[in-house]
C-alpha cells in the first residue's frame, strides 16, 4: 500500500504557472425561472411561494428563515441568528452579520465554575446564560429593506400557516428531540410543546403552534420592533433570566441595541475562480479560503476523489487552517484580525509547503500570517446544529444564508413559542490560556466566533456559478471546502459534490464519514500516518449551480431538504 502512495504521489507537484481556471459555461441572460433549496421541504415550498408572487430571492430567503422557525425548531429560527450574503444582479456583493450577541452585562468569566476551571460543555447549554441576543429579526428587517419587493407583511405568510394549520415532525427533528429531552424536565414550555404524554413527538407527529403563529402576526404587523420590545421582547426576557437552569442576566435594553451590520466580504481565488463569503465573526470564508490555498499546489483533478492522497492533503491543509482558526479568528469589533494576512497566497504557501504529499505532518500549529498580533490560542466550542438555504430568482439576484439556534433546540427554552439560541457557548469557555487573554473569550455585547459558510462562486468573467453552505458545527467550513474541491476540480455537479463523503477530525485524527464509502480510506491514511477513525458526523448542506439550461438547486442527500423551481 505505500508503495501505492508513493506511486501516485509522484504526479501531486504542479508548477504555480499552470491553472485549472476551467470556465463554465453559463447563459448570458438570468434564468427564466427562480429557485430555491432548504434542508426542509416546507421551508423550501414558502420560498418557492414567494418567488412565484414575485418577490426577489430576498423577499424567499426570509420566508423560508421564517417558516424553518415552525418547521425545523432544533435547527434555527427567529431566536436565532445566522449570516446572509447576497448577489444583486449587476451588482455589489452584500454579506449581513445577524450573529446573537453577548449580553452587556456578561463576563469573560461566564462559563467558568466555581473551582475556576471551564464548565463541562453541555452543563454550560441548557438554560438562559447560553442565550444570546438574536439577530435574526434585525438581519431581516435590514435585508427586506434594501433587496424586498414583497410587502413585509407577506413573508409571514407561509409561516403562520405553517403554524396555525400544523406540520408533521420529520426524521431530524425526530432525532433532535431524542438528543435533548432528557433535560426538558426543567423546561415546562418547550416540554408541553414538543412532547405527549411525557415522551419527545415522534416522525410523523402532527404539531402545531398556536403561540408561535401569534408571535409571527406580532411581528408582521409591527415590524422588527415587535420582536426586540413589547411583549416578545418581555417574553424573551422573561424565559431567559427565570429559566430553572443556568438564569441569564440578559434586559431588554440589550435586545433594544441590538443591530444587524453590513461587513466586508471576504474573497479569495482559487484555480482562477473567485470565491466569497462572510467574514468575522464567521470564520467560514477565512477558513475556506485557507483549505483551498494550501491544496491548490497539488494536482486535484488529475488525482480524483477516490485517491487516498487527495484527502490526505485535505486533511492536512485542514489541519493546519484550523490551527489558525482557533488562534486568530474571533469578532472583528473586539479583537484585531489579520484576515488579509491570513489568506495572503503568499502565507499560503509557506503553509502549504509543510505538507508532504506522502507522509503526514503530525503536529499542526498555527502560523504566523502578516499582520497577526500575538496571541494565544485556544478551543471553542460548537455543536452539530443549524441550517443553511438558497434563493436565486427569475431576475438573477442570488441570496444564500446560514441560520442557526446553535445546538439542537438551542438553550431548551421557549419564548412565545419559538426556541431560543444557545449561542454563546459558541465563545472559548476558558477566557486565558497561559495568562495571556483568548480572542473568542465572552465579553458584553461581543458576537461569538462562528463556522457558518455561505459562499459564492464566481468564474473568470465575474459571473456567479455556484453557491454552497451547510449545517453542522465546526464541520461546515469542511463540508464547504470539499464542495468546492469536489464541484470545481472533480466535475461533479452541485448535488454530488455536496453529497461527497466527508473527512473530518478530532485533535489530530482524521475523522471518516460513516456510511459514505470514506471508510476504505482508513488503511491507505494510516500508511501515510495519520490516526483514523470512523464516525457520524450529522451532515446537512444545500447549493445550487449555473448551467447551461440556467440555475439548478440541490439539497444534501443525506437530508430530508429538496430543491425547487419556480
Amino acid at each position: 500500500m505505500k508503495k501505492l502512495i508513493l506511486a501516485l504521489s509522484a504526479t501531486l507537484l504542479i508548477p504555480a504557472s499552470v491553472s485549472d481556471a476551467r470556465t463554465k459555461a453559463a447563459p448570458a441572460k438570468p434564468p427564466a425561472r427562480g429557485i430555491v433549496s432548504a434542508a426542509d421541504p416546507r421551508a423550501a415550498e414558502a420560498g418557492r411561494e414567494i418567488l412565484r408572487a414575485g418577490g426577489s430571492a430576498a423577499d424567499a430567503q426570509m420566508a423560508m428563515m421564517l417558516a424553518l422557525t415552525v418547521v425545523e425548531p432544533q435547527s434555527s429560527g427567529i431566536g436565532g441568528g445566522g449570516f446572509f450574503v447576497y448577489q444583486p444582479a449587476g451588482g455589489k456583493l452584500i454579506t449581513i452579520d445577524g450573529r446573537e450577541t453577548a449580553p452587556s452585562a456578561a463576563t469573560p468569566q461566564r462559563f467558568v465554575g466555581t473551582d475556576g476551571k471551564p464548565l463541562p460543555f453541555f452543563q454550560a447549554v441548557p438554560g438562559g446564560k447560553s442565550v444570546g441576543v438574536p439577530g435574526n429579526i434585525r438581519l431581516m428587517a435590514m435585508v427586506h429593506k434594501r433587496f424586498g419587493t414583497l410587502p413585509w407583511k407577506a413573508l409571514f405568510a407561509p409561516a403562520i400557516r405553517l403554524a396555525e394549520q400544523g406540520y408533521t415532525v420529520t426524521r431530524p427533528m425526530a432525532a433532535g428531540m431524542g438528543f435533548v429531552s432528557q433535560v426538558w424536565s426543567a423546561f415546562p414550555a418547550i416540554r408541553a410543546q414538543y412532547t405527549l404524554d411525557g415522551k419527545p413527538l415522534s416522525e410523523g407527529a402532527l404539531v402545531k403552534n398556536p403561540d408561535l403563529a401569534r408571535t409571527l402576526r406580532l411581528i408582521a404587523e409591527g415590524g422588527a420592533d415587535a420582536f426586540y420590545t413589547g411583549e416578545t421582547g418581555e417574553a424573551i426576557v422573561t424565559a431567559a433570566t427565570k429559566a430553572e437552569r443556568n438564569p441569564s442576566d440578559i434586559t431588554l435594553a440589550d435586545l433594544a441595541a441590538y443591530r444587524a451590520k453590513e461587513r466586508p466580504p471576504v474573497c479569495g481565488t482559487y484555480r482562477g475562480y473567485k470565491i466569497c463569503g462572510m467574514g468575522p465573526p464567521s470564520s467560514g470564508a477565512v477558513t475556506v479560503l485557507q483549505v483551498l490555498g494550501m491544496v491548490e499546489r497539488f494536482d486535484m483533478k488529475k488525482l480524483g476523489a477516490a485517491n487516498p492522497v487527495s484527502w490526505h492533503l485535505i486533511g492536512e491543509a485542514m489541519l493546519l487552517a484550523y490551527a489558525d482558526r482557533e488562534k486568530y479568528l474571533a469578532d472583528s469589533d473586539f479583537v484585531r484580525v489579520p484576515v488579509a494576512g491570513m489568506i495572503d497566497k503568499a502565507y499560503l504557501k509557506s503553509r502549504s509547503m509543510l505538507i508532504s504529499p506522502d507522509k503526514s505532518l503530525g503536529t499542526y500549529e498555527a502560523g504566523t500570517p502578516p499582520g497577526a498580533e500575538p496571541r494565544t490560542a485556544a478551543l471553542s466550542g460548537e455543536v452539530s446544529g443549524t441550517t443553511h438555504f438558497v434563493a436565486i430568482d427569475r431576475r438573477g439576484n442570488i441570496g444564500t444564508m446560514t441560520s442557526t439556534v446553535e445546538g439542537p433546540f438551542g438553550s431548551q427554552i421557549l419564548a412565545s413559542g419559538f426556541v431560543l439560541n444557545n449561542e454563546l457557548t459558541d465563545f472559548t469557555f476558558a477566557p486565558e490560556r497561559g495568562g495571556a487573554p483568548v480572542a473568542n473569550r465572552v465579553q458584553g455585547g461581543k458576537r461569538p466566533l462562528s463556522s457558518m459558510s455561505p459562499t459564492i462562486v464566481y468564474d473568470a468573467r465575474g459571473v456567479p456559478v455556484f453557491t454552497v453552505g451547510a449545517a453542522g458545527g465546526k464541520t461546515i467550513i469542511m463540508q464547504v471546502a470539499k464542495a468546492l474541491i469536489a464541484h470545481l476540480d472533480w466535475g461533479m455537479d452541485a448535488r454530488a459534490s455536496i453529497g461527497e463523503g466527508l473527512v473530518y477530525f478530532s485533535g489530530t485524527t482524521l475523522v471518516l464519514e460513516q456510511g459514505t464509502g470514506r471508510e476504505a480510506l482508513k488503511p491507505a491514511l494510516e500508511a501515510l500516518g495519520h490516526k483514523v477513525s470512523i464516525a457520524r458526523l450529522g451532515l446537512k448542506a444545500n447549493a445550487a449551480e449555473r448551467t447551461r439550461r440556467g440555475w439548478v438547486g440541490a439539497a444534501d442527500p443525506r437530508s430530508v431538504g429538496v430543491a425547487l423551481s419556480e
